[in-house]
């Protein structure tokens, strides 16, 4: 028996990148899936149906997360589809860099809405089907301890991930639903190929950093998302686990 059988999970922003494998990984592990997406429906039923390929369970779920009706649809979709939920991965973000000179009150709030507000308001959502043994993983991310120029708006968001993990950690702690953040380093995916830093001098400082000597792929990040679903982390909660090969 795989170590998610019979779990029920939301993956948000799953259509492509680390969501995608996060949600692959846990389908293949014995979850059934949510492959939530705000407007790539095509990469959402792709992932949907390169889990059934394999298997699995998983239906695709439309939804903009930093909108109160949009995130409990996603929800009411878990329990209509699959009866229960036991596992939710707020992954879905934004992301993108400028100096201080160049912020503008609209970067700031689409950053914040999504990164932030969206987790909140999907968490909040989801904690009234989470049972004892649950799991949420907040997706952050390394830039929190390396803060790099011109991040500050996109570092900010990711630092609230963390503290609100810690928070929610403690309000839902007494009903034995774990909270961690699950924080990457740079990851190859087609955000960071359209940014343009896959090939730039911004990948190789990333690498001259990382002292295993390489960033990150996908798949990574989805194998430690899949312990954090599972009881081989039953006592982890309020956690900040780093995942750039070393990055500090």
């Amino acid at each position: 028996m795989s170590k998610l059988t019979g779990k029920v999970a939301i993956v948000t922003g799953a259509s492509k990148g680390i969501g995608a494998a996060i949600a692959k990984s846990l389908a293949a592990a014995g979850a059934s899936v949510v492959v939530n997406y705000a407007s790539s429906k095509t990469g959402a039923e792709t992932v949907v149906a390169e889990i059934g390929a394999a298997g699995g369970k998983a239906v695709a779920v439309r939804g903009d997360v930093s909108k109160a009706a949009d995130a409990k649809a996603i929800v009411d979709a878990a329990i209509a589809q699959f009866g229960r939920l036991d596992i939710l991965v707020n992954n879905s973000g934004v992301y993108g860099f400028s100096p201080l000179e160049s912020i503008t009150e609209e970067d700031f709030h689409r950053h914040f809405n999504v990164n932030v507000l969206g987790l909140l308001l999907t968490t909040q959502a989801a904690s009234k089907h989470l049972g004892e043994g649950s799991s949420i993983i907040n997706i952050g991310s390394v830039v929190t301890r390396i803060t790099p120029p011109g991040s500050a708006i996109y570092t900010g968001t990711k630092g609230a991930v963390d503290a609100i993990t810690g928070v929610l950690s403690r309000e839902l702690g007494p009903r034995k639903i774990r909270v961690n953040a699950l924080n990457p380093g740079m990851i190859e995916t087609e955000g960071t190929h359209a940014a343009g830093f896959i090939g730039s001098d911004f990948e190789a400082g990333a690498v001259a950093q990382t002292p295993l000597g390489r960033i990150g792929q996908p798949n990574d990040i989805a194998s430690i998302a899949v312990f954090l679903a599972s009881d081989d982390s039953y006592w982890l909660t309020g956690e900040q686990l780093l995942a750039g090969g070393g990055v500090r």
